[in-house]
């Protein structure tokens, strides 16, 4: 019998490279590598690994053109069904989702499924034409944000022939993959382009348009058909212990914010500038908190410390996000609970004061449930506190909707298909899911768009 071959990693820069700026990590596949990785897929008839998909990708297809240096038709095949190949091939999570499925992975690796989609995004973005603008002539429809959710219910309404709008309140498109995630992880200029690939469907965009304030809810109905919802989850979560309005203690918002829209690493030359100082503590365990801590060391801390109260086997972030913060030097102090802020002078934060915790019973997410142990109490010096617990749903539009019905944490109620409340507004990701991933939302969305589709085209039913 034949040996199995193994899986073929991408390389990266080396951790001391790549602390210094905010070039991308991971250098992706040359056009043999591809090829190869892509022969390791053994083509099964009943491929699990599209059922473990959000947005359906018909993961053998592509795959099976790449194997066959077909790397054009091979993103043809793909946009069949996800309009952001490029942004889903670097931070959707597919070791959770279609890689877990892999039947190579049950005696040992999957196939690189992830990377072959950015591949195949990257090589078309480099070799492939512009597509001409489509027109359409169908009912017209509303969506309200530029986020994953967003773009994918406005591209997959345009090929079905819809006219879509997309308003978006920031002056640049993209939500939270401009605003949120750093530019090591995912470069803007692969945002930007995806875009333009949904604007070259038909879809119309439109930034500075605060939906709840420019317009409500209501007023959209009266010239679209239908409006779609996907404003996401921006309010950040605290955790109401004494100190947190201290100078110096961040919101993971606020400084990604910065840092990513605002282009705070780039101060001077950029006007916005991100006080911090040498010793930064970042509170969570999620990649929010990864890439606050990475971000933190690429403007010159000098030791950044994650506080999770469980251990790393819980934490939620991506293992390899975190296999890329530990080789950057980021330290880890698992089971540590911070209770209160200490300041200095002027009211700048000095020391975050901690309790040792240990793991108990398991609580409703699954994870054990971790317990304070007594008279564990220690204080950490810090000059800088991220916090990264979460976020809510975006309350405003909630707000200007009295009969938008919500769940007592903000999050938009829907069935199962993303309808609202609302007859003809459906909504989807974070303003439904709170914090989620990129994936996640592209599923609401996908959905989201074959329910109005349903809705306003009964013809198809």
């Amino acid at each position: 019998m034949a040996e199995k071959k193994k899986r073929l990693h991408m390389q990266e820069r080396t951790a001391a490279e790549r602390v210094r700026d905010f070039q991308e990590v991971p250098l992706g596949y040359t056009p043999e590598e591809a090829m190869a990785e892509a022969k390791r897929c053994i083509q099964c008839k009943n491929p699990l690994c599209v059922k473990g998909c959000p947005v359906e990708v018909k993961i053998p297809e592509f795959i099976k053109l790449v194997a066959e240096g077909k790397f054009a038709e091979a993103s043809r095949k793909i946009k069949e069904t996800n309009a952001l190949p490029a942004v889903c091939g670097r931070v959707c999570p597919q070791e959770e989702q279609c890689e877990l499925k892999c039947i190579l992975g049950v005696k040992g690796e999957p196939v690189a499924i992830g990377t072959l989609e950015r591949f195949v995004a990257d090589w078309e973005r480099e070799h492939g034409k512009q597509e001409p603008r489509r027109s359409a002539a169908g009912s017209r429809v509303a969506v309200v944000g530029s986020g994953p959710a967003g773009l994918t219910c406005a591209g997959d309404l345009a090929r079905l022939g819809y006219q879509v709008t997309i308003f978006e309140s920031l002056h640049v498109t993209g939500g939270v993959l401009t605003y949120g995630i750093p530019e090591f992880r995912l470069p803007k200029k692969i945002v930007d382009l995806e875009v333009e690939y949904v604007k070259t469907l038909g879809v119309e965009v439109k930034t500075d348009m605060l939906i709840g304030n420019v317009y409500t809810i209501e007023e959209l109905l009266k010239d679209y058909k239908a409006v779609f919802i996907g404003s996401g989850a921006g309010l950040p979560k605290f955790m109401g212990i004494p100190g947190e309005n201290l100078d110096g203690v961040y919101s993971a918002n606020e400084y990604l914010f910065r840092v990513n829209m605002m282009k705070a690493w780039k101060f001077p030359e950029s006007l916005t500038p991100v006080k911090i100082g040498k010793r930064v503590a970042v509170v969570g365990g999620g990649n929010v908190a990864m890439d606050a801590a990475r971000v933190s060391l690429r403007l010159g801390a000098a030791e950044v410390t994650i506080l999770y109260r469980r251990t790393q086997e819980e934490m939620p972030a991506r293992i390899e996000e975190i296999k890329r913060a530990r080789e950057e030097g980021i330290v880890f102090k698992i089971l540590t609970l911070p209770v209160a802020y200490h300041a200095a002078e002027k009211g700048w934060v000095k020391e975050a004061e901690c309790l040792q915790m240990e793991l108990g019973e398991p609580d409703a997410s699954g994870r054990r449930r971790p317990v304070a142990i007594p008279h564990s109490e220690f204080r950490l010096p810090v000059d800088t506190v991220i916090v990264a617990i979460g976020n809510s749903p975006n309350p405003l539009i909630p707000m200007r909707t009295p009969a938008l019905k919500t769940e007592k944490w903000g999050g938009v109620i829907v069935t199962a298909e993303g309808l609202t409340s609302l007859p003809s507004v459906y909504a989807g990701g974070d303003i439904v899911r709170g914090a989620a991933t990129v994936i996640s939302a592209m599923g609401d969305g996908k959905r989201a768009a074959k329910a109005i589709d349903r809705l306003l085209s009964p013809v198809k039913q």
